[in-house]
């Protein structure tokens, strides 16, 4: 058992991987550069066989080796078989399968090694092309197919279509020939389909651009009933975009959903585009149905009588009862009804139908109103063409509209008058109020009993201050007709101008009746109890329209103001809060809001808002001194001093910020006393070198003003007012912190003309007659209705 066991010589015991880098030589390629025998093997055939040398022991016996002189002998391996090429009874043995390359059965033979075949010298020259050839008059005629094709897609592109459509026809022409040729030279199976295929399309797509629809009909159903094109079934696509042009809307959609079922599934993005091609279709052809439908709602006949009817041929007494007594009788108020019925739905229906019957409003309206005057409604095609001016108003396009209502100056009086109104209306909101009055005068000539026109000369006279004459036209609206709103609000507006207050809140209120949710006409109400020194009545009026409004911030700091005079601050603090989350840039309850928490003894709430109102007003120097002093109060020097600085930076020659700068270094004793100190005695001293300057010149025009006392009395009364008016404004910052006293805010505050309606700039100009009902939802940006047209 053991003599199976061998052990590891000792010299092994430190390399147990020796043996493996061990190989033969005989595979060393790497010196085969500087092996003799082998580079001399390589150049002759003496290497063919290797000689046997004695070098390498063998077992076998020597033998002879064979030569081209001599016959050969056979050659035995070491194993005692033959050599691979030697002879053996007459028989050759099989050369082996793999062999070198470059190593052929002539280079056994004594050839040279030449690899690569440069002992056969060069190749011989290319053949001549003979261009009288068939085969080569059908590449270049096919060449020049496909220059004509390209040349017509570039033409195409540059917007030359005639000279593309040429080029098209050419290369069907040339193409055509093309393919009789290639049938006398060739088999049929051998023509060029694509090049067929592109040459037809592109003729078509030529046809179809020059709105040749027809031919490209013809073309791309050539195309499609070859079955030997690929794809084709997709060009029902162009076909049905071919039949939409023509508005042949059936063929269409019949081609789109045949295209529809020959395009496979994976291709979602072209399924997709021409699902909304059937879409369109569909959609267009509810706009030929729409156009139908209107022609026979205008085709629907009335059967009344007409009007010449009930005017009276001769003198006969007789037949003057009969007529008079027919002219107002219940058939007669039938056939009224039933006319103004027709009327309004035609109307209606033209303005649901022409903003989208065509490619714009304005051409819709063009086609209705051509429509209506060859029909028996000749009367209506007027009101659509001012219908059509309306239009243009609601979408801010106002010179088409005055160019719209222009044309109605030399029709006949009803039409007249109402393009005059609405001529008038524009002129108003533009601000023009001379050519507004020369279109309210032709309006109301054109016909005196047009409320709208008789309100809209009432609007420009009270532009120019002539509030009695306005009144008497708002009163000659109202009747015409007692349910004007506007002429009723303006009248409203008018007895206010004209401190007649209780005549005013009486025109509000009835108009209130009739409006119940209108924003202006309450706040209206509670501004003629404010004016009347009402402030709980106008409190409740206000709360009536914040329940209509609760956003509106002028509303808000409205109630806000009204509980301060009434001493309520808490009510007033919340009102003016709500005001300042809507709209935190009135300056006014900003002011407020920090003079609040002044006062409350919360001057760091303050800060942020007079730092708002700083921003607001940045070269208003009185809000950062106001942060400056709220840091100071609430006990932040530092703070203080470093605004004071920043304020004296940005306004040098401000006395009150040089003060407190010396005040506040005093205190912390800093060394930057003496320099504020001197800039604070050079400006006091300009100051009143500046004042003594003015006393000077106002003594020495002491005598002339004398002369001119009674002028200066009323002068110096205006003056009186603005100075006094300039002192409110200003007394809020009277006790600004170099007095001990806390800064307060005067509760009784002047309210400005334009802030006493928070409902719009323009709340007191009297409403334009043009405008039938004021939009309850967005009072301030009125809307233009349809009931422009007058009644």
């Amino acid at each position: 058992m053991m003599q199976n066991v061998h052990l590891a010589p000792e010299t092994d015991e430190d390399d147990l991987y020796s043996g493996y880098n061990d190989y033969n030589p005989t595979y060393d390629t790497e010196e085969l550069e500087n092996d003799t025998a082998f580079q001399q093997a390589v150049r002759t055939s003496h290497g063919r066989r290797p000689p046997i040398t004695a070098k390498i022991p063998s077992t076998a016996v020597t033998r002879p080796i064979a030569t081209g002189y001599g016959s050969k002998t056979s050659l035995t391996s070491s194993m005692g078989r033959p050599v691979t090429g030697a002879i053996q009874d007459g028989v050759t043995r099989p050369m082996t399968a793999v062999r070198a390359a470059g190593f052929t059965k002539a280079a056994l033979r004594g050839s040279a090694f030449d690899p690569l075949g440069q002992s056969r010298g060069p190749a011989p020259p290319l053949e001549a092309k003979n261009e009288d050839s068939p085969e080569e008059k059908i590449r270049q005629l096919e060449k020049k197919v496909n220059e004509l094709v390209e040349e017509s897609c570039i033409a195409n592109s540059c917007g030359d279509l005639k000279l593309a459509l040429e080029k098209a026809k050419d290369a069907g022409r040339k193409e055509r020939v093309l393919v009789r040729q290639r049938e006398q030279v060739t088999t049929p199976e051998n023509i060029n389909l694509d090049l067929t295929y592109s040459v037809l399309f592109n003729l078509a797509s030529q046809y179809s651009a020059n709105e040749m629809y027809a031919e490209a009909l013809n073309t791309y159903q050539v195309i499609v009933k070859n079955k030997m094109f690929s794809n084709a079934g997709r060009l029902k696509v162009n076909m049905g975009n071919i039949y939409l042009k023509q508005r042949n809307y059936s063929k269409a959609i019949k081609f789109y959903r045949m295209a529809l079922d020959q395009i496979p599934s994976v291709h979602k993005e072209m399924r997709i585009k021409i699902t909304q091609n059937i879409g369109v279709t569909f959609i267009t052809t509810d706009r030929e149905k729409m156009k139908k439908a209107f022609q026979k709602l205008i085709a629907v006949p009335l059967e009344i009588d007409e009007d010449d009817k009930y005017i009276s041929p001769s003198d006969d007494s007789h037949t003057n009862l009969v007529i008079e007594a027919i002219k107002n009788d219940h058939l007669r108020q039938m056939e009224r009804e039933r006319k103004a019925m027709a009327e309004k739905y035609i109307l209606t229906a033209a303005k649901l139908i022409a903003p989208v019957i065509e490619t714009s409003f304005a051409v819709g309206y063009d086609w209705c109103v051509e429509v209506v005057k060859a029909s028996q409604y000749v009367e209506l095609a007027n009101d659509l063409e001012i219908n059509k001016a309306i239009t243009y108003l609601r979408q801010k396009d106002f010179n088409q509209a005055v160019e719209t209502l222009k044309m109605f100056e030399k029709k006949d009086s009803r039409v007249k008058s109402a393009a005059a109104t609405n001529l008038s209306f524009l002129y108003y909101l533009e601000n023009e109020f001379a050519q507004a009055s020369s279109y309210a005068d032709l309006a109301v000539n054109s016909d005196r009993y047009n409320p709208s026109a008789l309100t809209n000369k009432g609007n420009t006279v009270f532009a120019n201050g002539d509030y009695e004459k306005a009144a008497e036209f708002y009163k000659e609206a109202l009747r015409n007709d007692s349910s004007c709103t506007e002429a009723l609000y303006n009248i409203g507006l008018t007895y206010k101008k004209l401190n007649r207050l209780d005549e005013a809140l009486d025109c509000f209120l009835k108009l209130h009746a009739i409006l119940r949710n209108s924003a202006q006409v309450l706040y209206q109400i509670a501004n003629v109890y404010e004016l009347m020194e009402d402030p709980s009545q106008a409190i409740e009026w206000l709360m009536q329209l914040i329940s209509v409004v609760p956003t509106d911030s002028r509303a808000l700091s409205k109630l806000g103001e009204l509980y301060d005079s009434e001493g309520d601050k808490s009510q007033a603090f919340q009102y003016y809060y709500e005001s300042y989350r809507y709209f935190p840039s009135n300056i006014e309850v900003i002011e407020w809001l920090g003079a609040y928490y002044i006062d409350t003894q919360f001057c760091e709430k303050a800060i942020q808002y007079f730092e708002r109102a700083s921003l607001i007003q940045p070269t208003q120097v009185k809000w950062q001194l106001m942060v400056a002093s709220c840091f100071r109060r609430s006990g932040n020097y530092q703070r203080a001093l470093d605004t004071y600085k920043d304020i004296h930076r940005k306004f040098p020659e401000n006395v009150e910020c040089l003060r407190f700068l010396v005040r506040l270094c005093t205190d912390i004793g800093l060394k930057e006393v003496q320099e504020y100190a001197t800039k604070l005695k050079k400006l006091e001293k300009m100051k009143e070198i500046r004042e003594q300057r003015i006393k000077s010149g106002r003594d020495s025009s002491g005598g002339a003003r004398g002369k001119r006392e009674g002028s200066a009395g009323s002068d110096s009364g205006q003056n009186c007012s603005a100075s006094s008016k300039g002192e409110r404004l200003s007394a809020k910052l009277r006790a600004l912190p170099g007095t001990n006293e806390p800064y307060e805010s005067s509760s009784n505050k002047e309210i400005d003309a334009s802030y006493l309606d928070p409902l719009g700039p323009q709340i007191e100009r009297p409403k334009t007659a043009a405008k039938k009902r004021i939009d309850e939802d967005d009072f301030a940006d009125e809307q233009l209705g349809d009931d422009l047209l007058p009644e």
